[in-house]
C-alpha cells in the first residue's frame, strides 16, 4: 500500500480485526463501536464497506464466505490476507516509530486568529476549555472505569495528555491576552478601532 494511501486510518482497524478474525463488515463495525474505535476513527457503515473492497482490490483481505439468512442480501465474511498482515505491521510500525507534523483544525485556526478582535477570542477561548475539560472528564471515566486491561484504553491515555497540554496552551493564551501589563490586547485590539 502506497504511503498516500495509508492516510485512511479506518483500512488501519479493519485490518487489525480481520488479523484477529474473519468478519462481515457489518460485524467490524458493531466491533469497531463496542471497542470505542469510534472515538479516534471517523467511519460509517458506507465508508467501512468501501474501505473493505479498496483492501480487496489491493489484495489485502479476500472473502473467506458468502452466506444469506432467509431474504436479507448476501453476507460475504473477510479475512486478512499474508499481504495484509505485512502491510499491517508495517503500517503499524511506521505510525508508532515515526513523528509527523499534522494539521489539526485548532492549529490551524490559530495561525489565522488575528482576523478576530481578542475580546472574541478570548470568549471563544473560555468556551473552548469548558469543551476541553469535559472531554478530559470523559477520558478519566473511560480509563479509570471497568476495563479488560489499561492496554485497551492507551489511546484514551494518550487523549488525556493532549487536552492536558491543550488546556495549559489556552490558559496560557488566555493569559497572554488579558495579562493588564504586558498583555496583548491593547496592540490587537489598535487594529480594530
Amino acid at each position: 500500500m502506497s504511503t498516500s494511501a495509508r492516510k485512511n486510518l479506518l483500512a488501519l482497524a479493519v485490518l487489525a480485526y480481520l488479523s484477529q478474525a474473519p468478519m462481515h463488515p457489518y460485524e467490524l463495525s458493531k466491533t469497531l463501536r463496542a471497542h470505542g474505535d469510534d472515538r479516534s476513527i471517523k467511519f460509517t457503515h458506507g465508508s467501512l464497506y468501501m474501505v473493505v473492497q479498496q483492501l480487496e482490490k489491493a489484495g489485502l483481505v479476500a472473502p473467506q464466505e458468502t452466506t444469506r439468512d432467509g431474504q436479507r442480501p448476501e453476507r460475504t465474511v473477510y479475512g486478512i490476507t499474508p499481504e495484509g498482515r505485512a502491510e499491517l505491521r508495517a503500517w503499524l510500525e511506521d505510525l508508532v516509530g515515526t513523528p509527523r507534523h499534522e494539521f489539526p483544525a485548532f492549529g490551524s485556526a490559530l495561525s489565522l486568529v488575528s482576523a478576530l478582535h481578542p475580546d472574541v477570542v478570548v470568549e471563544l477561548l473560555r468556551q473552548r476549555l469548558i469543551g476541553l475539560r469535559e472531554q478530559r472528564a470523559a477520558a478519566t471515566a473511560l480509563v479509570d472505569g471497568p476495563a479488560p486491561h489499561p492496554l485497551f484504553l492507551i489511546e484514551e491515555v494518550y487523549r488525556q495528555g493532549l487536552l492536558d497540554a491543550e488546556i495549559a496552551f489556552v490558559e496560557g493564551f488566555i493569559e497572554q491576552i488579558t495579562d493588564p501589563v504586558d498583555g496583548w490586547r491593547p496592540m490587537w485590539a489598535a487594529y480594530y478601532e
